[in-house]
């Protein structure tokens, strides 16, 4: 159950010491870091080889402006709120809610973790390749050079972040000797012979462009580290932006160089290699490069990975979670998170062994959480605005609705382009544990977004709705249930709710008697009654109180402005009074019901059936008939009643034949498109006919017509005694507003 953080939580989070960085060392480093990684040097060239310069600055577009429309998404959402740890999560569970907030996550924590192992594991490949001693080695460097990052990062961010300026000292000295040596060896000859795609066996552009696309990927590092920044609402559209942009200009530089002075054979066959000749006598420096780019993505997915788990425990997401909530007094850091993050790197290390390619399909399936991570945050920001939610006021100005579509859809497009099963198995785990989440009691939404979607949808759609004119063929009950205190009347609403059969709006309602400000109080507590009762017992129903000075004025006020647009009340349904106070009063309440367009259906409680069999409808004519019908229908869609028939009994009128009558019936059930059975009884007296025949029905529908005052009492004792032997029974008065053949 998602609790709101208590007080004594609050307290002492705020009594810890936040970290303060800024916008350069907090997210631009980390992200340019992953941004600049080993794709770079080990499958840029290999891109331009196979689609050319023409098309792989092509692909180069592509992928950045998938990447830059997320980067807007981002800087309008993370300016729009105030932002705490947890970078991704936070974000798309303040704006989608717990639900997604969760799911993304969760895997996103999984994702950063396991990350960290694949990157040393890349970095010890890399060295055994250099230094083919260390291949002897391989695992008892990979487990060394974890434990040196962890130590990193138990002191602190800080030092991480002191680390991660080395390493982008190493990283812009190796790109700068392969740049510089490219452009040195440029020959426009080799450019001109490179411009055309040229595709080997088994590639494309769209499997080249999958191969490429991670590589401009890897903003999530720097949003990580959201609450560990002096002024997050700053620091994150500036890093996050500008970090896409220099990377850009950066591959595409590289693009360029590379397809101008080394030849396809090259690029193709041997990319990294193609870069070590351009960078000439100090190709060195890519080996280092090589090097910084795989152990700066490692500290980057080992500063992120406990912060998101820090985050999701703080939100009380998960059960067992809340143990990784605490952070240090100093700089607040996730260092219990950190731990679990060292145990699950180890636990892959010691399985990979010197051959990490086992895990090469958990590793791409890692790559789908962060895309989809991506697309959560452009339906986030899409959904904010989309909906014109009044909150949604982001100080990024840059930002349209469009542009998080286009992102979101290009993210879930990219994601199925690197690898459609790798993506489908990501989203069947991600909907996994969203369907997890769903179920739980959540009483913390965040104050997220998906109110003021559906909102704005049915804003639209009642809108909508009202420029169609009303037709008998589109007729659904929509249900005003005189319940008064639910609890003495169990068998009343759950007729009402069966009826709506889940097509219609059901709203029980309690008019209290009395002066309104005497009873606040007491429409407070009968509000929260009603309320209680429709979640304990899970009923689709809504709940309504009125306090007025008699019950008959406080009625009309309901049956007058119980309204939302164009949909209104069509139905009343009530109990029938054993002792109507006043006779007269109840035929008014017939009457007005009656004149305000409503139907009514009255229902006689005789208590609930077990095991259902048979609906009598007492046929007289189409308007009330139809009602009847239709609703029986309805109930008969209840699992309670799906086995229950529908009996259409009718009285011959005089002059009437048997055969006319039987025709008649079945020609009405044959244009009503429904089975039911029909029997056909004598002229004679109704009050002796009604219960030999329906006494042992499970339900009985009989129709009536408001009376006239001076037949108020009449009225009332006619039907009381046509009730008192049948079963549970309803009274039904129809508008004319359904049509039975429609």
């Amino acid at each position: 159950m998602v609790q709101p953080a208590t007080p004594q939580v609050e307290s002492a989070q705020s009594a810890q010491i936040k970290n303060q960085f800024g916008t350069f060392g907090g997210v631009f480093t980390p992200s340019i870091l992953t941004i600049l990684g080993v794709i770079m040097f080990m499958r840029s060239g290999f891109v331009t080889g196979q689609a050319g310069l023409g098309s792989a600055m092509l692909i180069l577009v592509i992928a950045s402006s998938i990447t830059f429309l997320t980067g807007l998404s981002i800087s309008a959402v993370s300016t729009n709120t105030e932002i705490k740890g947890g970078g991704a999560y936070f974000l798309i569970s303040r704006s989608l809610g717990p639900e997604f907030g969760g799911a993304i996550g969760l895997a996103l924590f999984f994702a950063q973790a396991l990350a960290v192992p694949f990157y040393i594991l890349g970095f010890v490949e890399a060295l055994a390749i250099t230094f083919p001693a260390a291949q002897e080695h391989f695992t008892a460097i990979g487990l060394a050079t974890i434990a040196v990052l962890f130590v990193i990062n138990y002191v602190g961010a800080s030092w991480a972040i002191k680390t991660q300026y080395v390493v982008l000292t190493i990283l812009i000295l190796s790109i700068g000797a392969f740049l510089i040596g490219g452009v040195l060896d440029f020959d426009p000859a080799i450019a001109r012979s490179n411009w055309e795609s040229a595709y080997t066996e088994g590639n494309n552009f769209w499997v080249v462009f999958a191969i490429f696309f991670p590589a401009v990927t890897g903003i999530d590092a720097g949003v990580n580290m959201s609450g560990d920044l002096k002024e997050p609402e700053r620091s994150i559209p500036r890093g996050t932006l500008a970090a896409i942009g220099v990377g850009f200009l950066v591959y595409l530089f590289n693009i360029i160089v590379s397809g101008g002075s080394t030849s396809r054979a090259n690029l193709i066959g041997d990319p990294f290699g193609s870069l070590l000749a351009q960078a000439g006598p100090a190709a060195f420096l890519v080996t280092a490069g090589v090097f910084a780019a795989t152990i700066s993505s490692a500290i980057g997915s080992l500063l992120g990975a406990p912060r998101i788990l820090q985050a999701l425990a703080r939100d009380d997401i998960f059960p067992g979670l809340g143990f990784f909530a605490k952070g240090t007094e100093q700089g607040d850091e996730p260092r219990r998170g950190l731990w679990l993050s060292l145990g699950m790197g180890i636990v892959v290390l010691v399985l990979a062994g010197a051959g990490g390619g086992a895990l090469n399909a958990v590793a791409v399936v890692l790559t789908m959480f962060f895309l989809f991570a991506y697309g959560m945050t452009n339906a986030a920001a899409f959904i904010e605005q989309f909906s014109r939610n009044p909150s949604f006021r982001p100080r990024f100005r840059f930002f349209h609705w469009s542009t998080a579509l286009i992102g979101g859809v290009g993210c879930l497009m990219a994601a199925f382009l690197i690898n459609a099963l790798a993506a489908l198995i990501s989203l069947i785990l991600v909907s996994g544990i969203f369907l997890y989440i769903s179920r739980r009691v959540l009483q913390n939404t965040f104050g997220d977004a998906r109110r003021g979607f559906y909102y704005e949808r049915v804003r639209a759609n009642l809108a909508k709705l009202a420029t169609f004119e009303k037709h008998p063929k589109n007729w659904r009950p929509t249900s005003l249930v005189l319940s008064g205190n639910p609890h003495t009347r169990q068998t009343l609403t759950t007729y009402a709710l069966w009826l709506g059969s889940g097509r219609g709006i059901t709203t029980m309602v309690n008019v209290l008697e009395g002066d309104l400000y005497e009873r606040l109080d007491e429409r407070a507590q009968a509000r929260e009654e009603l309320e209680a009762y429709v979640h304990d017992n899970e009923l689709q129903a809504y709940v309504d109180v009125v306090v007025s000075p008699s019950f008959k004025e406080g009625l009309a006020m309901l049956l007058q402005a119980q309204s939302i647009g164009p949909i209104k009340p069509n139905m009343i349904v009530s109990g029938w009074p054993s002792k109507p106070r006043d006779y007269i009063d109840f035929a008014h309440q017939l009457h007005m019901t009656h004149e305000l367009g409503m139907s009514q259906v009255i229902l006689v409680d005789r208590g609930l059936p077990a095991e259902p069999k048979r609906i009598d409808i007492w046929w007289r004519g189409e308007q009330n008939g139809s009602l009847m019908v239709v609703l029986a229908y309805l109930l008969s869609h209840n699992w309670l009643w799906n086995r229950a028939r529908i009996r259409l009994i009718t009285m011959l009128d005089p002059g009437e034949t048997r055969d006319d009558a039987a025709a008649q019936l079945a020609a009405l059930l044959d244009a009503a498109r429904l089975e039911a059975d029909y029997e056909i009884l004598p002229l004679g007296d109704f009050a002796t006919q009604l219960p030999r025949v329906s006494a042992d029905a499970d339900l009985v529908m009989l129709g009536f017509r408001p009376p006239a005052d001076e037949h108020a009492e009449a009225f009332h004792n006619a039907y009381t005694g046509f009730l008192k032997d049948l079963p549970t029974t309803m009274l039904i008065c129809s508008t004319g507003d359904v049509d039975l053949m429609s």
